[in-house]
């Protein structure tokens, strides 16, 4: 070959690699496409990780010693409520069941107008949704028909049965570990993030670094974004269409720091999608929360009120705690509502 023939080769090739790393300097690190979270389901899957019989998912990270090392951290006796406050609707003893409002509504048994010796009620609790506080059981999502630990949910799951597999009986033990708040609007000096607002990988660990808490395996974690702030400035939206939250490039990661339990203020993930989430299966409408629950085995809690306990944190400059939670033992339940307490 020529002089000239190899000169020219040469800087094609050096081209070439310019034009590759240039590539690699202005693509997204948040792009998450419908195949990078399908190869996630395989690669980042605990399924089999504590058995084929396993139903308690991450929580198997929260050992005796994790257990006896978050009571250590109980050293000032204050005790903050998680759960956000529900005014029941009260319900007219004779109205059909269809007019029952959802998702928590009231029916008095027994009580005035006669003087009472007592009082009894129904609840009715609609489990789920972006108003009541409550833990997800793991069989709450599936993926192509599979709940964790690779479950059919043709048969395990029915109208007529309810969840016989990753139910609520899985944690008859409750949660008792470290907690952890991660205070998002904190850490960028306002009072709330917008809806839409997604949290990166790199914004944990920035609030990491500044408070000086790496989180770590049988770790409960909680994502403050502000939700209730920003509802008592601005009034109540459809948080179902617009919510600030994690984004879907922050799986790898929950992954990795073997997080046991994850409480957010609405449903976990970031909603709409960022543009760079480009997901197209049904079954990820929630990618962080979906994958979450079917994929890693980790159980959530939705729709924390995590105001009372950001206020509690920033002034005893502490942003650890002792977490405790008992869900209600319903042995086919896919969820229940819970008061998680955070200890200090």
């Amino acid at each position: 070959m020529a002089f000239s023939s190899l000169r020219v080769l040469a800087l094609a090739t050096l081209c070439a690699a310019g034009a590759g790393a240039s590539l690699a300097e202005t693509s997204d690190p948040h792009l998450v496409t419908q195949q990078t979270i399908d190869g996630w389901k395989k690669s980042l899957n605990n399924w089999g990780r504590w058995g084929p019989n396993d139903q308690k998912g991450t929580l198997n990270l929260v050992t005796p010693d994790v257990r006896k090392r978050a009571a250590g951290l109980v050293t000032a006796g204050i005790a903050v409520s998680l759960e956000r406050e529900l005014t029941p609707e009260l319900l007219d003893p004779e109205a059909p069941p269809a007019a029952r409002p959802a998702p928590l509504a009231q029916r008095m048994l027994s009580g005035p107008p006669k003087r009472p010796t007592g009082a009894t009620d129904l609840l009715s609790i609609a489990a789920h949704g972006y108003t009541i506080t409550h833990f997800d059981a793991l069989g709450h999502h599936l993926f192509n028909g599979k709940m964790y630990n690779g479950y059919s949910g043709n048969e395990y799951l029915s109208m007529e049965k309810g969840l016989r597999r990753d139910s609520l009986a899985a944690f008859a033990d409750g949660v008792f570990t470290r907690g952890v708040l991660v205070d998002i609007p904190a850490l960028k000096g306002i009072p709330y993030l917008e809806p839409g607002t997604p949290i990166y990988a790199e914004d944990i660990e920035a609030w990491e670094k500044r408070t000086g808490v790496r989180i770590g395996p049988g770790d409960a974690v909680f994502i403050r974004t502000g939700r209730w702030e920003r509802e008592a400035a601005k009034g109540p939206w459809d948080i179902s269409k617009s919510a600030a939250g994690l984004d879907a490039s922050v799986i790898p990661w929950l992954h990795k720091r073997g997080i046991a339990l994850l409480g957010s203020e609405s449903a976990l993930s970031v909603v709409p999608f960022p543009a760079s989430t480009q997901i197209t299966n049904p079954d990820d409408y929630l990618p962080a929360h979906n994958f979450a629950l079917v994929a890693l085995g980790m159980p959530l809690i939705d729709n924390t009120d995590l105001g009372p306990l950001a206020k509690t944190a920033a002034r005893l400059k502490r942003y650890t705690f002792l977490l405790s939670v008992a869900p209600i033992r319903v042995t086919t339940g896919t969820g229940a509502p819970v008061n998680p307490i955070a200890t200090f």
